[in-house]
């Protein structure tokens, strides 16, 4: 997910989030015989988002503010459960053909809409279809880009896919064609892009079906009762839902504006669950309820490849090792996150326990000596006759708090203190950094130094390399390979390689493929990785088994387990 998920996306598939809260005198996440279910007017979960979401239509969400409802009202063929690993939904089983290229999905029996109309394989393939047309404007479609012809749809093109590269033979058969073999195909549809919404709520209310979803639209476990874009959503039980029912007989997503508003409106009684802002961390800290585990989504700083002087191999790794990543997360984040050197965070398939950063250091304090050697050799290489001769340079970002401002100014000095290299800082809207970013694809500008973040979309290492260092990806906007450095030639194969990983079934070589490729960027500083983030946050004793999955969502059938108890 882009950052504005965290937007602002997960072993093998290995670890989980547990943000659990018990009864009093319980460890987190347990529940024991002593708990016992309130009655069921009181079995009501409030729950924030920053809000109001940016959409409710599960073909645009990008941001987690926005999947927490779609995903309790929509759901897809798969999801991720609470220890990231694919589970079915919609569908009851899959089939892959034997040349990786047709994936043959079974519905469940009797599936139905909230409102009691049939869900049949027609709506699913209608609904990933709507997600590719260029009239939804769809800037997550390319979760589905494995789908054959699916340049050929997004272009305009062609006017569908369905009956060539999306089918339904019966009224429970889906099948799906892929362009390539991908062993990430089903974690693509654990996407909320795939998920299926009713065809006749749309027909009647076009893009503003969403103002309307309490006639209907999703089939997941709760339905939409109400939704007020100023305050919130109420949702109540679907009992349409193919699964185990929810216990909770309301679930309020209610709408704020930042963190800080959340944690007051806990403090005041107004919530059951919050975000802890890095500010309260100390002091809840050993709070009840109190909860601090790993997500999958990761800081970093970008050099674009065709901006001088980030074309020079070594002035990228000497800006990389004069970062003491420990001090900026000890002194501006007060130790809330990890100092990481990864681009595929811990936690996770894919993550490399043996990674170094550039030129082998083991460490996330840096290498203030071998910086400025490093430095020195790539003034010399790049023709500067000293730091004095190199461009202006500039580093923009939007502030998501004070932490992120007291990190850049903590990055910022050190640059100074240990290269003598001044960094201007260029502080821009949410919005405007998106549209920058998109625009420095293959240029030279208009950026020259970021910082930016990501949330993983689904349980993959797929999903942190290829999705930005691969050639022709929309988010490669760095210009990694296709640039004229001295390492291009060797990104390229990088490239190559990691195309090769992305189809290969053999898990253990994919993963090899994955680490090496991963190590190699490191070294090139592709990405200069800053912390990875931790959640922390605190829910009332008497809620039970509110599990949120590293990915930061909530598994549809998990929403049977949790209740308010006594």
């Amino acid at each position: 997910m882009k950052e504005k998920r965290v937007i602002g996306l997960l072993s093998a598939l290995c670890c989980m989030l547990v943000i659990a809260l018990t009864a009093c005198g319980s460890s987190p996440g347990a529940t024991t015989d002593a708990t016992t279910a309130a009655p069921s007017d009181k079995q009501s979960l409030r729950y924030p988002v920053v809000g109001d979401i940016a959409t409710f239509d599960p073909a645009l969400a990008q941001d987690l503010d926005s999947h927490f409802p779609i995903r309790a009202v929509f759901t897809g063929l798969v999801a991720l459960d609470t220890d990231l690993t694919i589970k079915p939904q919609l569908a009851t089983s899959w089939q892959q053909s034997a040349d990786g290229l047709t994936w043959t999905f079974k519905l469940k029996p009797n599936l139905t809409f909230s409102d009691g109309t049939p869900l049949t394989s027609q709506d699913v393939v209608w609904s990933i279809n709507r997600a590719l047309l260029p009239a939804t404007k769809s800037s997550v479609s390319y979760y589905l880009s494995l789908i054959k012809d699916y340049k050929r749809i997004i272009s305009g093109q062609v006017p569908t896919l369905i009956g060539t590269s999306l089918l339904a033979p019966d009224p429970q058969t889906v099948v799906i064609v892929l362009s390539q073999p991908a062993a990430y195909f089903l974690q693509t549809l654990s996407y909320a892009t795939s998920y299926v919404v009713e065809k006749k709520l749309i027909d009647k209310y076009g893009a503003k079906f969403t103002d309307h979803l309490d006639e209907g639209g999703g089939a997941g476990p709760f339905k939409v009762a109400s939704y007020s874009h100023t305050r919130g959503i109420e949702l109540i039980p679907n009992d349409k839902y193919y699964g185990p029912k929810p216990k909770l007989q309301r679930l309020s997503v209610i709408f704020y504006n930042d963190l800080d508003g959340m944690y007051k409106a806990y403090q005041a009684n107004q919530l059951d669950f919050t975000p802890v802002p890095a500010a309260n961390i100390e002091a809840e800290r050993h709070s009840p309820g109190f909860r601090e585990t790993p997500i999958l989504t990761m800081r970093y700083i970008i050099m674009n490849y065709l901006a001088k002087p980030f074309d020079s191999i070594k002035i990228r790794q000497a800006f990389a090792l004069a970062l003491n990543k420990d001090l900026i997360v000890q002194s501006a984040l007060k130790n809330t996150f990890i100092p990481s050197n990864h681009i595929v965070p811990s936690d996770m398939p894919g993550y490399n326990p043996d990674l170094t950063g550039p030129d082998g250091v083991k460490t996330t304090q840096g290498d203030a000596s071998k910086a400025k050697t490093l430095l020195e050799q790539g003034l010399r290489e790049a023709g500067y006759a000293s730091v004095a001769a190199l461009p202006p340079i500039t580093l923009t970002f939007y502030p998501r708090n004070q932490g992120f401002k007291d990190a850049i100014t903590a990055a910022v000095q050190m640059w100074k203190n240990i290269l003598g290299i001044n960094v201007n800082v260029n502080i821009v809207a949410r919005a405007r950094m998106l549209d920058l970013q998109n625009a420095t694809k293959g240029s030279n500008g208009p950026l020259q130094m970021w910082q930016a973040g990501w949330n993983a979309d689904y349980p993959d290492p797929q999903n942190w390399t290829s999705t930005f260092f691969s050639n022709g990806s929309d988010y490669n906007q760095f210009n990694y390979g296709q640039n004229q450095s001295a390492a291009a030639s060797e990104q390229q194969q990088v490239q190559q390689q990691l195309a090769q990983a992305d189809v290969s079934k053999d898990q253990a070589q994919r993963l090899k493929l994955y680490y090496d490729a991963e190590q190699k960027i490191v070294n090139d500083v592709g990405w200069l990785p800053l912390w990875q983030e931790k959640l922390q946050s605190l829910t009332r004793p008497n809620i039970q088994n509110l599990s949120i999955n590293a990915a930061q969502q909530i598994s549809p059938d998990e929403w049977s387990k949790i209740y308010v108890s006594q």
